[in-house]
């Protein structure tokens, strides 16, 4: 989830008025962002507005919800989100990848023209030595991948190895980060290796144990069921990748309260027999005997 601060939200029938508000808040969004140099155009560019003009749009997405495409197709507002996100001040960036996250979610068609750069550009905000300083803007970004991740399923590959290298000295320093920021990435690194298991599964020996220690913190819900898909996609795939973190995956497993979705616990069924039966000569029990009771228990359900 991002990090924002939406001042208004809609709900219910998008009625004339809204329509108009909104398209009000997108033309003087579009009116108050210099698109040259402030200083040589006689502009004060005016941090504080625009950050407010962000979260407005953020809140009118998240109450308009796909309706907000009609709006949004009649300003530059793709454009000037762009520039938002490669802005030189943290607070306008994290506004600006809060609304590239919401925007992912109703109408990613909208962001699709210049897809590569929003990507490009969001990956970059995950590799940088002062993370700790940018966090929250860290965080957005994660979450605006994650969701266009699976919108635009395979388009997302070009960035792929790229940000599964930052998640994972994420996950690999979690203890000093904001748990945010680690849940996403756990959640993203999922959706990554979801819709793109053949370019995650390469390096999953550099990851598996943070990942299902980070896994096994987040809350049941939808989210967290596409991390799993990913997850048993790639251990399907590269069943050994995984071997030496098998412990931790049966943890990662058992922490779910329920797994509503029947699809999800065939998967998770799946994983655990096929390691059960290619681990012989007292290999699985010695596995299963590191587990607490509460574990074993939890992992039952699987018939292990």
């Amino acid at each position: 989830m991002a990090l924002g601060y939406a001042f208004v939200v809609w709900s219910g029938a998008v009625n004339h008025k809204t329509k108009c508000i909104g398209y009000w808040v997108l033309s003087i969004r579009s009116s108050c962002i210099p698109k040259v140099d402030p200083v040589s155009a006689g502009v004060q560019y005016d941090k504080g507005f625009t950050v407010c003009a962000l979260d407005l749009l953020s809140g009118l997405t998240a109450g308009l919800g796909s309706g907000i495409e009609s709006l949004a197709s009649q300003s530059d507002l793709r454009n000037l989100l762009l520039q938002c996100c490669m802005d030189d001040a943290s607070n306008v960036r994290q506004s600006a990848f809060a609304l590239l996250g919401d925007l992912a979610r109703v109408c990613p068609v909208h962001l699709h023209p210049r897809l590569s750069e929003f990507l490009d550009i969001a990956a970059k905000q995950l590799n940088t030595p002062k993370i700790k300083e940018t966090i929250s803007v860290a965080n957005n970004a994660c979450w605006a991948i994650c969701e266009l991740a699976i919108k635009v399923r395979q388009e997302i590959s070009p960035i792929v190895v790229s940000v599964i290298s930052c998640l994972v000295l994420i996950l690999q320093h979690a203890e000093g980060l904001n748990k945010s920021l680690v849940e996403n990435s756990a959640i993203t690194l999922g959706r990554l290796a979801w819709v793109c298991s053949d370019l995650v599964l390469l390096h999953m020996e550099h990851f598996m144990q943070s990942w299902c220690i980070a896994l096994s913190m987040i809350r049941d819900d939808i989210e967290k069921e596409d991390a799993f898909r990913g997850l048993c996609a790639v251990v399907r795939a590269n069943p050994s990748g995984a071997l030496s973190s098998l412990v931790f995956m049966c943890k990662a497993i058992a922490s779910w309260h329920e797994v509503r979705n029947e699809e999800l616990h065939n998967e998770n069924f799946q994983v655990l027999q096929g390691y059960k039966h290619m681990l012989r000569n007292g290999a699985w029990d010695q596995c299963m005997s590191a587990l607490e009771p509460t574990v074993k228990d939890k992992l039952s359900n699987y018939q292990v």
